[in-house]
């Protein structure tokens, strides 16, 4: 599985909404969409940190770089090619 599968697998169980045919592209804001809460940030910052082997630090804990399927590839490449 690559990482944008396994990120887009995690954010569809963690959903805030109970509805199991949500679709959102890479591209979409998840948070803007209303389908996740702060606690749900919690849990992604964690799996992020977890599952890549990374450390998310304060610089890294911009909204932006959690919003989207999308960014949140480019965060995680950035960190792990340090």
């Amino acid at each position: 599985m690559n990482y944008q599968n396994e990120i887009r697998n995690f954010i569809h169980q963690n959903l805030s909404i109970s509805e199991d045919n949500i679709e959102f592209s890479d591209d979409d804001n998840f948070f803007k969409l209303g389908f996740v809460n702060s606690l749900f940030a919690m849990k992604l910052v964690n799996f992020v940190e977890q599952r890549f082997g990374i450390e998310v630090e304060n610089e890294d804990m911009d909204l932006k770089n959690f919003s989207t399927v999308n960014n949140l590839l480019a965060l995680i490449h950035k960190k792990v090619n340090v």
